[in-house]
């Protein structure tokens, strides 16, 4: 398995620019989560990984070699599409070991490939069936194990589990990961499902517009995010946002309240606008707390409760609760946000006011 690095790797489609300058380092064994919203280019990015797009300008390097104007046969990569593209006539065997034969390798040591990689991803009782008599998580198990025979440098996984249902969503993601254990390989996952990326990624690259956002590990872009962008990204429901203005005391007025609020941050200039960010599940509902909001609707999801809520001024907050709390009847509650748990961004430029 190889390194990857991207440097200031840029994309234009006649005059709109798709990528912009985004650099990247990858570590051998790696599994890296490209996230973001629809048509932000991570796909666009992996592609350009692949060599099946162009590099309009920078540079791919593969385990330290410059692979940016490299044939995509020659890079050392396999990639894993959203759709299986599994050629409906041919048998999983066959299916797996099609890119060997263009290839010419030889029969026994295909077939060695072959047994190989099918004991690896459990499809051995399968080889001789056809597309058509295989599930869904069967099928992008015979994908992976098409790109797995090719023994790459670096597997590339577009949106792999897009088209599956739910249940087999959560069994792919655990196959994956203990795929990656097994192997030790480098591995660049594209979606835009922020839980695959919470589950399965040891570093994630949030992209917005074709630019890099922030890259870190799982709970550090959760817990620390750069900007309001992040923050809200991640999380589901995501993070509270309440536009506020700072008070001649350092303290925060969140629009269309009455209450001031505690700053975790210090020295903010007096007037200057700043949005108070808290996740659902650090606000605390309280009888005695200072904000008042009226609920709009509940979600009952048996580990845990989400309410939605109206504070005025059209603003709302998501609270999450793990106990059974009853609120039938109930129309109105009060709430804190704790200092310790809130997070301050610049209402201009949307970037983290830290201390």
């Amino acid at each position: 398995m190889s390194s990857l690095e991207l440097r200031g790797l840029r994309k234009h489609f006649g005059p709109v620019e798709i990528i912009s300058g985004v650099e990247l380092k990858i570590a051998e064994g790696e599994l890296v989560v490209f996230v973001g919203p629809s048509g932000c280019g991570k796909s666009t990015l992996l592609r350009l990984i692949a060599g099946l797009e162009t590099v309009s300008a920078g540079e791919v390097l593969i385990g330290g070699r410059d692979v940016t104007k490299v044939d995509p046969a020659k890079r050392g990569v396999a990639m894993v599409f959203q759709s299986y593209a599994l050629f409906p006539h041919m048998t999983v065997r066959q299916n797996m070991g099609f890119g060997m034969r263009v290839n010419r390798v030889p029969k026994a040591e295909a077939a060695v490939k072959i047994e190989q990689a099918a004991a690896l991803l459990q499809l051995t009782p399968l080889l001789e069936r056809k597309p058509a008599q295989l599930s869904g998580g069967q099928r992008q198990r015979v994908a992976i194990g098409r790109a797995l025979v090719r023994q790459p440098d670096v597997f590339l996984f577009d949106e792999p589990l897009s088209n599956l249902d739910a249940e087999l969503r959560v069994q792919m993601r655990t196959e994956l990961l203990a795929l990656h254990a097994r192997l030790g390989a480098t591995m660049i996952y594209v979606t835009h499902d922020q839980i695959e990326a919470m589950t399965l990624a040891d570093r994630i690259v949030v992209l917005r517009a074709g630019r890099v956002e922030q890259i870190g590990a799982p709970l550090e872009l959760y817990d620390d995010p750069d900007n309001l962008f992040v923050a809200g990204f991640l999380g589901s429901p995501r993070m509270n946002f309440l536009p506020a203005e700072v008070q001649p005391d350092g303290r925060l007025r969140p629009d269309g309240m009455s209450v001031d609020l505690p700053s975790p941050v210090d020295g903010l200039e007096p007037g200057c606008r700043v949005v108070v960010g808290c996740r659902p599940e650090n606000v605390e509902l309280t009888d005695t707390g200072a904000i008042q909001a009226s609920i709009k609707s509940v979600e009952q999801l048996g580990n845990a409760t989400f309410v939605h809520a109206d504070c005025g001024a059209g603003l709302a907050v998501a609270a999450e609760l793990r106990q059974r709390w009853s609120l039938s009847g109930q129309t109105t509650l009060r709430f804190n946000l704790p200092i310790a748990q809130t997070q301050v961004f610049d209402a201009d430029t949307g970037l983290r006011i830290r201390k």
